[in-house]
């Protein structure tokens, strides 16, 4: 089996301008990296151009393996339309390999046949875009229950029903996978694995958030290992891209050595 091929998400370390998240990663002896869209004060949104992030991607030897994310994309509007175009056009021109693909989280577009509809609606626009830019859609459903696109096989099948599986592939993340409790893990469709681990011993799984995301340790409780050994053994050889949310992880003085600790800890089990 091949080894594992791991990334880092800017998530790891928010706080890090572009240029030294990318030497972090080099650091690890990671080369690909994700970039976000949603860092105050950094690159996306601190209007920093996309030739400028691809000539640092490239100078310090780093494929940008995603952009992340396109948010609510299955409530397909005249806004989103502008946004989604400004964003592939934005990752193309960085060199990005793929945009991620976030569903709406607030309740609404929840019921049956409606949730069907909206992201049939939204694939079916983003198709054509993505390919003429040369990008892969990767489709990220999210476990929280108040969310319009809970079910990877959900996705699969809207993926599917458009004719899709040249264009988009899905995120399968840790977090998200054990939160909504889905036993299928389309390994064959899957485009992108993010991990992050759970470690707060008293927090009920229906009230894990972003914040309890830590890096994956031994005291893990959403069995990361045991979620990329079914990967690996379905036939998913990608990359598996840290992203953990927790400010107890942001504000760490060294967190490369929480980050290699992580890695070893993962590599010894698989």
């Amino acid at each position: 089996m091949t080894t594992l091929r791991f990334a880092l998400n800017h998530m790891a370390a928010p706080g890090l301008p572009l240029d030294r998240f990318f030497a972090l990663a080099r650091d690890l002896g990671i080369d690909a990296v994700e970039i976000r869209n949603d860092l105050a004060g950094n690159a996306i949104l601190d209007g920093t151009p996309p030739d400028v992030v691809k000539a640092a991607a490239q100078a310090a030897g780093l494929t940008i393996i995603s952009i992340n994310a396109l948010q609510r994309f299955n409530q397909w509007t005249p806004e989103r339309e502008a946004e989604a175009e400004a964003l592939i056009a934005y990752a193309r021109d960085a060199g990005a390999k793929a945009l991620v693909l976030v569903p709406v989280n607030d309740g609404s577009g929840q019921a049956d046949g409606e949730r069907q509809a909206n992201l049939a609606t939204a694939l079916a626009a983003l198709k054509p875009r993505l390919d003429a830019a040369g990008l892969t859609g990767l489709v990220e459903p999210l476990g929280f229950e108040i969310c319009s696109l809970r079910s990877k096989s959900e996705a699969a099948d809207g993926i599917r029903a458009v004719q899709g599986e040249g264009t988009f592939k899905l995120v399968h993340d840790t977090f998200h996978h054990h939160l909504a409790g889905e036993d299928a893990f389309h390994p064959e469709l899957t485009g992108l694995v993010h991990i992050s681990g759970v470690a707060d011993a008293g927090v009920a799984v229906s009230d894990m958030r972003d914040p309890h995301r830590v890096l994956v340790t031994e005291g893990d409780r959403l069995d990361n290992l045991g979620q990329i050994a079914r990967l690996r053994a379905g036939g998913y050889a990608g990359f598996f891209s840290f992203e953990p949310f927790s400010p107890d992880v942001h504000s760490l003085p060294d967190v490369r050595s929480a980050l290699a600790e992580s890695i070893a800890l993962i590599e010894s089990h698989i």
